[in-house]
């Protein structure tokens, strides 16, 4: 099993310092944990990755490493255990001076529905003696037992200290929180750029022929950018033998199932200029180069025996100087939510906006309380941000409660009830100028389980707009400033996919993915659990635009990155990115991490903080 371990390792490029100290604290991993040497490999690498190591394995890591196995051993019990059905005794203590609750009526689950919709619309916040879910609000929950409610991880240029915010903490209470919550900021223009898919549409008709036609278009399009950009002169068919250095467009694939290996890698050209046909890829002469399937690049090198093609250079991005898409950005027709409130002249908007950027579970895996999500509200309240962003799953299938089937209420109604009241009551809390964006997830139980995703539709009866849903993947724009939002893990995803030389930071890199092939999800084929259905609006998946701002949440560590495209030409300038991962709300029975991020105009000079609730 050392041997096999070793191989592992070597196959996914790591290197190891202290071999066989190593080998053999990885040998009893293995057999104490019950894991494959694959699962091990596969697990050190999201532990690399999460701490942004290098390919080096050191022993000094290897404690830590173990640390990691254990808690995501003990998560597995844990889950498999709530799996299983089980009846307890429930008993729940009242004091004396609680003369309102005398008796618990047992209630069909239609009487409870409307006792829930009662008691939400008298109390729309979590107070007095019992949840809206009809539970009694005074257990202590572990979430609720937390010390401190925010706490600063990271920031990027600056922002409020955790001083500064248990500051804020205390003057909530004060008489001046009245007079703040009467001059509100200054309300944001908001505009939908794409609103594809639309609600209702029809999915799962996905053809053999729709796949190959989005294949294909994607590689014609990279080839007319790459010829228009005069970084090659003619495009030729790498899998015909020639002595002479070539130029070809194709996409990267495995030669067979499971993961990308660097032996053998295969390039898939177009229809146009091969046939389709596919051929083998040498990398050996390459110092750097980060691949994974489904990438289209462009490769400089020689055939010379019309088996392998020995690359010398890989073009992995899109050139900026050639946009095939702006055109079509102008014709789209625009969703425009706030006509009425915009300028006269539109030059006077300010590229400034305050966000605050958060991705779900909203509530712990212990309970459907949702108290995660209530002090989010209650922060944003406080801060009173232009944009609320909020990307799902909001009703998580994954939650141990809905895989049990223990809900009395439908899955709309609960998100209804839930989490569409408690956004209500924040927007008329904070008045006409608070904007809410909802990003639906493919793990939301009662929406449409594919991606591209359509928006919800929540039909509320909202004016002035000031709740906004928006398709997954979606790019908006408020006050001229671009916001680019996926809900899809791509991050992790990729990463365990990806094959790379070189790379000293691999997070950078695998958002830089994303950016240069100018693609939310340009992983071809999908994970298992992403329901890809390239027949349905596969313009949804392109960035049209490269965005000021990148929402990815993904389980990897929570960041915030300000990434740069280098321009093709020698007086073209850089174009920036603010990258940001959230993180997720809630972690197991605590709480997660949010992002708030001040963007002034442009992504060097705003400022960001990675928030632990």
């Amino acid at each position: 099993m050392e041997d096999q371990i070793r191989a592992e390792f070597k196959k996914n490029n790591f290197v190891l310092v202290e071999e066989e100290q190593i080998l053999q604290k990885c040998l009893t991993f293995c057999i104490n944990y019950s894991l494959s040497p694959s699962d091990l490999v596969s697990s050190w690498d999201l532990y690399s990755i999460n701490r942004q190591l290098d390919l080096t394995v050191s022993n000094a890591h290897m404690d830590a490493f173990r640390q990691q196995l254990q808690s995501e051993q003990k998560q597995a019990i844990i889950e498999k255990e709530q799996q299983l059905h089980s009846y307890t005794d429930v008993t729940m203590d009242f004091n004396d001076d609680d003369e309102d609750v005398k008796e618990v009526v047992p209630t069909s689950p239609a009487a409870q529905t409307d006792i829930q919709l009662e008691l939400f619309d008298v109390t729309p916040v979590t107070n007095g003696k019992m949840h809206p879910m009809g539970k009694p609000s005074d257990i202590v929950t572990p979430f609720g037992q937390r010390k401190e409610k925010f706490v600063i991880h990271t920031t990027l240029n600056g922002l409020p200290t955790v001083q500064e915010v248990k500051k804020e903490d205390d003057e909530m209470n004060s008489e001046d929180d009245v007079i703040k919550r009467v001059q509100p900021s200054k309300r944001c223009t908001l505009e939908v750029v794409s609103s594809n898919p639309a609600p209702g549409c029809r999915y799962m008709y996905d053809r053999i022929e729709d796949k190959f036609n989005c294949l294909e278009d994607r590689i014609m399009k990279f080839s007319k950018a790459l010829v228009a950009s005069q970084l090659c002169e003619e495009l030729v068919d790498p899998s015909v033998a020639s002595q002479k250095s070539i130029f070809a467009v194709g996409m990267i694939c495995c030669e067979e199932e499971g993961r990308l290996k660097e032996k053998p890698i295969m390039l898939q050209s177009s229809v146009e200029h091969s046939g389709g046909q596919r051929v083998r890829l040498d990398l050996q002469k390459l110092d750097q180069f980060s691949i994974f399937p489904g990438q289209v690049v462009g490769v400089e090198g020689h055939n010379p025996s019309g088996h392998y093609l020995i690359a010398t250079k890989i073009v992995d991005y899109v050139p900026l100087s050639v946009s095939d898409d702006d055109d079509k950005l102008h014709q789209t027709k625009r969703q425009a939510l706030d006509r009425a409130n915009q300028p006269a002249d539109p030059s006077d908007i300010l590229s400034d906006l305050s966000l605050i950027i958060a991705s779900g579970p909203y509530t712990t895996t212990d309970n459907l309380f949702f108290e995660p999500l209530s002090d989010l509200l209650a922060y944003a309240q406080r801060k009173q941000p232009q944009l609320l962003v909020l990307l799902g799953p909001f009703i998580d299938s994954e939650h141990p409660e809905i895989k049990k089937g223990a809900l009395n209420m439908t899955y709309d109604e609960l998100f209804r009830i839930e989490v569409l009241r408690r956004l209500q009551d924040y927007v008329e809390y904070m008045g006409s100028a608070a904007r809410v964006v909802l990003v639906p997830s493919v793990r939301d139980a009662h929406h449409d389980h594919v991606f591209p995703q359509p928006p919800f539709d929540i039909d509320v009866a909202d004016p002035i707009h000031q709740i906004t849903c928006i398709p997954n993947p979606g790019i908006i724009s408020a006050n001229k400033v671009k916001i680019g939002c996926c809900s899809v893990d791509v991050l992790k995803q990729l990463s365990t996919d990806v094959v790379s030389r070189g790379i000293k930071n691999r997070m950078n890199s695998l958002t830089n993915h994303l950016l240069s092939q100018r693609s939310f999800y340009p992983l071809y084929p999908p994970a298992e659990d992403t329901p890809l259905d390239l027949s349905l609006a596969p313009e949804a998946l392109q960035m049209s635009i490269v965005p000021d701002i990148l929402i990815v949440p993904s389980d990897l560590t929570q960041f915030v990155k300000v990434l740069s495209l280098e321009g093709t030409s020698e007086g073209e300038e850089q174009v920036k990115c603010v990258c940001v991962n959230p993180g997720r709300l809630a972690r197991g029975e605590g709480g997660g991490h949010f992002v708030e991020l001040n963007f002034h105009g442009k992504p060097d000079s705003s400022s960001a903080a990675v928030i632990r609730i």
